[in-house]
């Protein structure tokens, strides 16, 4: 059967929960602009799992109407009783660069006791581009969940600001690879005299990926 926006809105008003959960996931052979509208009615389904479905589609979507997407997301994130839920929330608003959710995403990272959460919002900080995010992610660097401080540290990569690289020299020495690895991801997106200092120890890295990867860096500064 093809798939149209009556068959996708009939399912998503059945009792059935695989029903809805197949009409979130066709939305995506939609028309945009229909696919919007028929997201933005299954972001408050009881299940979920629907509900996770229904705003990870608004990362993309979500251009159709930035204000309205705003609006979606940010009660998510504030309010959705699961976790799940709330992170994709946090990861569509820093895709779409939805700026004015940043103080939302800032008091539920300083407010919740989900390490899921908390990811979420600080891995997608880079993303979202605001001067703002420079204090949260400093924060994050002190967090106790290393997968919290490693997304930190990819972050700051991507916001770009150079007062990041004397906060990240001391993770080149780091006993885990793969925050080295992030590392020199991060020094090669902020550049600069200070960032190739650090580089140039990493090159020696015993873990022949990170040298690899920090060689190209140098190479390309």
């Amino acid at each position: 059967m093809s798939v149209n926006s009556e068959s996708v809105k009939e399912m998503l008003s059945s009792e059935d929960l695989g029903d809805r959960l197949r009409a979130v996931n066709q939305i995506r052979d939609l028309e945009p602009a229909i696919g919007f509208e028929l997201a933005e009615s299954a972001v408050t389904d009881s299940n979920s799992r629907v509900r996770y479905s229904a705003v990870s589609l608004f990362d993309t979507l979500g251009k159709q109407n930035l204000d309205a997407s705003l609006n979606i997301l940010r009660d998510r994130l504030l309010n959705d009783p699961e976790p799940d839920v709330q992170a994709a929330a946090a990861d569509c608003l820093g895709a779409l660069k939805l700026h004015a959710a940043f103080e939302d995403m800032q008091q539920v990272y300083r407010t919740t006791p989900e390490w899921l959460v908390k990811f979420s919002i600080v891995a997608t900080l880079g993303e979202l581009g605001d001067p703002r995010a420079f204090e949260l992610l400093k924060e994050a660097l002190s967090s106790d969940n290393d997968l919290v401080k490693t997304a930190a540290i990819s972050s700051f990569g991507e916001l770009g600001d150079a007062r990041a690289i004397p906060l990240l020299a001391p993770y080149a020495s780091n006993p885990d690879w793969q925050v080295r690895y992030r590392l020199v991801q991060s020094l090669n997106l902020l550049g600069g005299a200070d960032a190739k200092s650090i580089l140039e120890t990493l090159a020696d890295d015993e873990v022949e990926a990170i040298a690899i990867e920090a060689k190209k860096s140098l190479q390309s500064a």
